[in-house]
């Protein structure tokens, strides 16, 4: 794919050098002529046959993420079943009582 990329990148050049020296021609023409013709076609193409391996990246990061997500979830419930669910015993605390004001 990339040779033809870099061929149809080849083309593009040699017209717009074409255009340049071109006693008609003018330099902006060429620099139209390489953005119309070269880059902004090439850049369309390879933007939508990258496409596929975009959403196949996208696809196996979401997995990657579900498979963290799980095996997290798995370990908190591991640390729980031997815990055995029970909460952590403290030591009791003895209620202050505030007497009012003026005993």
């Amino acid at each position: 794919m990339w040779i033809v990329t870099i061929a149809w990148m080849y083309v593009t050049l040699m017209m717009a050098l074409a255009e340049a020296t071109n006693p008609q021609g003018t330099v902006l023409g060429a620099i139209f002529t390489f953005l119309l013709y070269g880059l902004g076609p090439l850049a369309l193409v390879l933007y939508l046959l990258g496409a596929p391996a975009r959403r196949k990246a996208i696809r196996q990061a979401q997995q990657e993420a579900l498979q963290r997500q799980r095996q997290d979830s798995n370990a908190a419930q591991a640390a729980v079943q031997a815990d055995g669910g029970s909460l952590p015993t403290a030591a009791p605390v003895t209620p202050v009582r505030e007497e009012p004001p003026g005993c």
